[in-house]
């Protein structure tokens, strides 16, 4: 009988403590997916990019700061890139550079609570962000949905996924994406029941079936972060016209591990669009 008390006494206890860690991932979810830095540490032209600042503001209000930095070689295709969860645009130079130098334009902006862009982050909010810059893209610039590629690397993959499901483009790249936030938390706390306790879906998955353009995903089967398998999931829902690459490296830093590769599969990729674009 004591062994048996003791037994429920330990359970309960841990049970306490679970339900006590639902409790502190749910409050702190937010933290745990963004993670914004606010000052920019240089600009384009430091690089020896040119580049024009952009301001720009979501439907509800909030004010975002971006850069539109024009090719040397242009092609008549620009890129619209939705960046990961850390950092701001500052931190992306040599990915500003590699996508120039293949002739495509390229916008970047911070979303919400990034950089000089006032707010905070949140999935609702991060949609909203993408909506504006891509309204700033083909209103006021007066770019062509079929010029306009949309690129998202990381978390950006859920949001370019999102716009593209909405919106026409000329084609939809994805790096080292997720199928959902859902997903990617159960696979991180696998003994607490995630698809409950998270608010923020992201649900890349369900979406992508709904984006009528061609799509490249590139995947490093090296990534400590998304497994290939969440890219593998993506393609098999996707529409025609669609095509995997994968790479090698980090989450993080596979585009500059497989430069080649990388580099090829872009070529190819935009090379058709202009292509399709001159038919």
């Amino acid at each position: 009988m004591t062994l048996l008390k003791s037994t429920i006494h330990i359970l309960l206890l841990l049970l306490l403590a679970l339900a006590g860690f639902a409790l502190w991932l749910r409050h702190n979810e937010s933290h745990l997916i963004y993670f914004p830095e606010r000052t920019l540490e240089g600009h384009p032209l430091q690089a020896g990019l040119a580049y024009q600042d952009v301001w720009l503001h979501s439907d509800d209000g909030i004010k975002l700061h971006g850069w539109f930095m024009p090719s040397p070689q242009p092609s008549g295709l620009t890129l619209l890139l939705l960046h990961g969860n850390a950092g701001n645009i500052s931190h992306r130079m040599d990915k500003y550079a590699a996508l120039l130098g293949l002739g495509v334009n390229v916008f970047a902006f911070d979303y919400r609570g990034y950089g000089s862009s006032t707010g905070e982050p949140s999935e609702a909010g991060l949609y909203h962000d993408a909506d504006a810059a891509y309204r700033y893209l083909t209103k006021q610039r007066g770019i062509a949905p079929q010029r306009l590629i949309l690129y998202g690397e990381s978390l950006g993959s859920a949001v370019a996924v999102d716009l593209a499901s909405k919106q026409p483009s000329g084609g939809v790249i994805l790096e080292e994406a997720f199928t959902s936030a859902t997903d990617v938390a159960q696979q991180m706390y696998p003994f607490l029941p995630m698809r409950w306790l998270v608010r923020s879906k992201f649900d890349t998955l369900d979406k992508i079936a709904h984006i009528n353009a061609p799509l490249l995903i590139l995947h490093s089967q090296d990534d400590e972060l998304f497994p290939l398998n969440y890219a593998q999931r993506l393609l098999a829902a996707a529409r025609l016209p669609k095509q995997l690459v994968v790479l090698h490296g980090g989450h993080n830093d596979a585009f500059v591990v497989s430069a080649t590769q990388y580099r090829a599969a872009l070529q190819r990729f935009f090379a058709a669009r202009i292509t399709t674009k001159k038919s």
